[in-house]
């Protein structure tokens, strides 16, 4: 039987990958205020491009015990659940490894940068494509397809002094890179855990304090393992991660019609304020170096926007206002990479719109406006059937 998707978990990830499009059109405006951009690593603050994607781990663990028990139900083993974690992983680290590779991209590439670009997200495509029947002989030349586009791609890169596939390299997973980490940390801690919600609870609390630690300087002991064995941002990853799976947790035993729900949440969301903001002075508040401060205040935040959708999706039965922006919750990865193609096209052919469009308040209705334009667009292709499926 096929479950349900939960509406407020849907509509926050729509509403999330609205404000991720948004902020990061936000480099092609002039004149905005620093509020909505990323604070620099030496101060203590965030704006809130800095809250987008820690929201978007939140919610990844949100969606972490609905997406395994559905799995259950249908019958798959724990192997066999592990081994799709595994799949989903390894794509996320694929694409998030080109993609932090392409913002280097130099002059010794063999093709142009923008070239390569739209190549690479056609590689996505045609390797992790929904398609209606996986096992046809014609998917699976689409499939080889993308893997050897992906493979040539490699051998075609060059950054500034080097080419080849050995000019690539880990300096960071990237976006969707990280997202992996932290989705297979959470997932495997709920998998293996049978779900218990204490262990989720331990596990949290274990990734934060680890964040801590790290943050304090007392995992120095542990250097020469860090290149080869080590959690994602010093634990912060799937920290953001349990935090969503922790709350997921309540709402599915309670659902939003008991006071138990909105009891343990804001009691929850209290805790990750008062430790975020007690211990502040000890580490500051910084998304580039993910402080346990970032972690909690960001998963309180998180933690609000959730109860309040809830109530407004589950308890108002107000569902209508997010149909317009439902693609970017149902065909998320496909609406995160379309942009990169939109980018590399018009920088290919030269044109930008006028500087009266991109500045002050102009610019800032035209970066809304675009992240509207991607969701719809992506609505689009997702009644072709053409979306991403990892």
């Amino acid at each position: 039987m096929k479950t349900p998707r939960s509406i407020a978990i849907d509509a926050f990830r729509a509403l999330i990958m609205l404000l991720m499009i948004f902020v990061n059109d936000l480099w092609t405006l002039h004149n905005i205020p620093g509020w909505l951009e990323h604070v620099p690593a030496d101060v203590d603050g965030m704006g809130l491009a800095d809250i987008v994607f820690p929201a978007f781990l939140f919610i990844v663990g949100l969606s972490i015990p609905f997406a395994v028990e559905s799995r259950r139900r249908k019958g798959d083993t724990t192997i066999r659940i592990f081994i799709h974690i595994l799949s989903r992983t390894v794509a996320l680290l694929v694409m998030g490894l080109f993609l932090v590779n392409a913002e280097m991209y130099g002059n010794a590439g063999l093709v142009p940068r923008n070239i390569w670009m739209i190549l690479l997200i056609i590689a996505f495509f045609l390797i992790w494509i929904a398609y209606k029947d996986p096992g046809a002989t014609s998917v699976k030349i689409k499939k080889a397809c993308g893997l050897l586009l992906l493979v040539g791609l490699a051998f075609l890169y060059g950054s500034d002094d080097a080419s080849g596939i050995r000019a690539m390299g880990i300096h960071w997973w990237g976006i969707l890179g990280l997202i992996g980490w932290g989705y297979f940390i959470a997932t495997s801690v709920y998998l293996f855990s049978g779900g218990k919600f204490f262990v989720q609870l331990i596990a949290f609390v274990f990734f934060l304090a680890f964040s801590a630690a790290s943050a304090l300087g007392w995992l120095g002991f542990l250097e020469s393992v860090r290149p080869y064995v080590w959690i994602s941002g010093d634990g912060a990853m799937p920290a953001l991660c349990m935090a969503g799976v922790i709350t997921a947790f309540i709402y599915k035993k309670y659902g939003a019609g008991q006071s138990m729900f909105w009891i343990w949440l804001g009691v929850f969301t209290m805790v990750l304020f008062a430790f975020g903001f007690i211990t502040r002075p000890a580490w500051g508040i910084s998304k580039i170096s993910a402080t346990p401060s970032w972690v909690c205040i960001c998963s309180g935040i998180s933690l609000i926007c959730f109860m309040l959708i809830t109530w407004i999706t589950d308890l108002q039965q107000r569902t209508k206002w997010y149909n317009p922006i439902k693609p970017g919750g149902t065909s998320t990865l496909t609406c995160y990479l379309i942009p990169y193609i939109h980018y590399a096209l018009i920088s290919m052919i030269a044109v930008q719109l006028p500087l009266e469009l991109r500045d002050g308040v102009a610019g800032i209705v035209k970066s809304l406006l675009y992240a509207l334009v991607i969701i719809v667009f992506t609505g689009l292709l997702e009644k072709k059937n053409i979306r991403l499926k990892i």
